[in-house]
């Protein structure tokens, strides 16, 4: 087999592994996948919001994982590491998961739309740009596209900073496509940097983890949702006191 060939059979691989992950963790907040390859085996980084889930009572959960990544997709030895994401809002195949459970269970794609653009922009995001396709409203066809923000579109910046990821949701009318693109601060490289700022940042990053230490110890929150359809619950409650464009309109008439 011809090395373009591996590569189209490797890449088609690993897009039904990440098909599968998204449905089989969906309630860990599945973000995506890393697999290296090595002489002992095959090493699986899972990017995940709730590592419990995964790991499953005395590592059941990925003992599980293991047997159907070495038998249905032919990982060779697959050693799994679960990595937890810190922020999930900034993550755009979380906020993707998020808002395609949203259209499933009926709500209104804009006020969907409007949330998740809130959502993310209050977790310090750069700028974030939202496009939703397919019978949103109708027989026909249609697409809308909302940003917020600063969103790089093209340069080396744009490849950078901008981090974006697809899902389709199906519903009674057809299957409506959502394309999220997040732009995050902390990934921006500017061009001019003086000494004396550097110094200053140095010194504020190692002032930060002490405090967020303390912070961590003495806020527990027992009433965090533990799973991703919790988090769903908690947000339909919140959606509907969101304001779309067209209520705004009817109340200025």
């Amino acid at each position: 087999m011809s090395s373009v060939k591996n590569v189209i059979n490797d890449s088609y691989k690993l897009m039904l592994l990440k098909d599968y992950l998204r449905e089989a963790i969906k309630e860990a907040g599945f973000s995506g996948v890393d697999i290296q390859k090595t002489p002992t085996g095959t090493r699986v980084g899972l990017h995940v919001t709730r590592p419990g889930i995964v790991i499953g009572r005395k590592g059941s959960g990925i003992r599980d994982l293991t047997k159907v990544l070495e038998t249905d997709f032919g990982l060779k030895n697959p050693q799994i590491s679960v990595i937890e994401i810190t922020k999930p809002e900034l993550e755009p195949s979380v906020m993707c998961n998020r808002m395609s459970q949203h259209l499933a269970r009926g709500t209104a794609f804009r006020r969907a739309v409007m949330w998740t653009m809130q959502t993310i922009m209050e977790a310090g995001a750069m700028g974030v740009q939202i496009t939703t396709s397919g019978k949103l409203r109708g027989d026909r066809s249609s697409f809308e596209k909302h940003s917020k923000g600063v969103l790089p579109r093209a340069g080396h910046q744009a490849t950078v900073i901008v981090s974006e990821d697809i899902v389709h949701v199906p519903t009674k009318m057809g299957l409506i496509g959502v394309r999220i693109r997040i732009a995050r601060k902390e990934r921006f490289i500017p061009e001019f940097e003086l000494k004396a700022i550097q110094k200053e940042t140095k010194q504020k990053v190692e002032e930060i983890p002490q405090e967020i230490e303390i912070v961590e110890e003495t806020q527990i929150d027992p009433t965090k949702p533990r799973t991703e359809s919790e988090v769903i619950e908690l947000e339909e409650k919140l959606i509907e006191k969101v304001e779309t464009f067209e209520e705004v309109e009817e109340e200025l008439k």
